[in-house]
C-alpha cells in the first residue's frame, strides 16, 4: 500500500470537484477549494474521520470494498479507479459486463435528473443507482443481494416484482428477460454470473423453462411501458435508454407525455420523493 501517493491522489481529486459535481448544495460562505473532506466521506458512505486519516497517510488498510466506495464518490474514471486500487494494494476490479462502476458522465446525467425517473442497470438487470423519483415509482431496487439483485431473476421467482407492471405485459416481459439472459450467457461463457442465473431458473422455476426452450434472440420492449403504482395507480411511461458501452451499464430515463395523466402522476412522485 502506498499511503503517501494513496493521500496525494485522494486530495487532488476531493479539490478538483465541485458540491454540485456530486450532487450536493452548494451552500453559502464557502472558502473550501473543491469538496470538503465531510462531503466526500458522505458520498462515500464513509465516516468523516476515516477518510479523514487516509489523506493524512493513518488508518487501517482500506477494503476493496471501501476502495471501490471512495472511487465511486469521487466521479473517477476506470483508469482512475484502477489507479486508486493499485495505490491501496488491491488489485483493479474486472471492467466490462461484470464491472459495477459508474461512469463519471453516467453519474453526471443521473445526478440531474432531480424530478424524473432513472436508473442504472447491468446487463444481468442489477440497479445500481436509482433517483428518488425511481425509488418512489418502483421501490429501493439497489436492495436486493445474491440472485435477486437481477430483475429477471426475480421475474420469475418473486410475484412481488410482477405486480409492478400491467398483468397485459407479464408474457413479453417473460421473453425479454429470457432473451437478455440467452444473450448475456452466451457473451460471458459457462463460469459466468449470467450462466449462473440460467442454471438456478432452469432447476427452479417451470415458466421460465417453457420461455428458455422457445431460445429466442432479440426480444426488446418497445418505447413504452406500464407500471402500476399503489397510490397512484396506472402510469403509461415512454422510457430511453443510454449505453456506456466500457461497462455495459444502461441508464433508463422514464418519461410522460406532455399533457398526459401520466405527466401528472410523475410531478407528484417527484413531489414526494424531496419530501422522503
Amino acid at each position: 500500500m502506498d499511503r503517501a501517493g494513496m493521500a496525494d491522489f485522494l486530495r487532488r481529486r476531493r479539490e478538483s470537484l465541485q458540491p454540485e459535481d456530486v450532487g450536493l448544495p452548494r451552500g453559502r460562505r464557502r472558502r473550501t477549494a473543491g469538496l470538503r473532506r465531510e462531503e466526500v466521506a458522505t458520498i462515500c458512505h464513509l465516516s468523516a474521520d476515516y477518510y479523514s486519516r487516509l489523506e493524512r497517510e493513518r488508518g487501517p488498510h482500506p477494503s476493496e470494498q471501501m476502495v471501490a466506495s471512495i472511487a465511486q464518490g469521487l466521479r473517477l474514471s476506470l483508469d482512475e479507479r484502477d489507479h486508486l486500487f493499485r495505490l491501496a494494494g488491491h488489485r483493479p476490479p474486472p471492467r466490462g459486463g461484470t464491472g459495477e462502476h459508474l461512469s463519471p458522465g453516467l453519474l453526471r446525467i443521473l445526478d440531474r435528473l432531480t424530478d424524473t425517473p432513472a436508473e442504472v442497470v447491468t446487463e444481468l438487470g442489477e440497479t445500481l443507482r436509482q433517483t428518488p423519483t425511481a425509488v418512489a415509482l418502483t421501490g429501493d431496487l439497489t436492495r436486493f443481494t445474491g440472485p435477486a439483485r437481477s430483475i429477471g431473476y426475480r421475474w420469475f421467482t418473486d410475484p412481488a416484482c410482477r405486480a409492478l407492471y400491467h398483468p397485459d405485459d407479464h408474457h413479453l416481459h417473460s421473453r425479454v428477460f429470457a432473451a437478455g439472459l440467452r444473450r448475456a450467457v452466451a457473451l460471458r461463457g459457462p463460469g459466468s454470473r449470467a450462466a449462473h442465473l440460467q442454471r438456478l431458473l432452469l432447476e427452479s422455476n417451470e415458466e421460465f423453462r417453457a420461455v428458455w426452450d422457445e431460445h429466442e434472440v432479440g426480444v426488446e420492449f418497445d418505447d413504452g411501458k406500464r407500471f402500476l403504482h399503489p397510490e397512484l395507480g396506472l402510469l403509461e411511461l415512454s422510457c430511453q435508454r443510454l449505453l456506456d458501452p466500457d461497462q455495459s451499464h444502461v441508464l433508463l430515463v422514464y418519461t410522460a407525455a406532455p399533457g398526459s395523466p401520466a405527466q401528472e402522476k410523475l410531478r407528484r412522485l417527484a413531489v414526494s420523493a424531496v419530501r422522503r
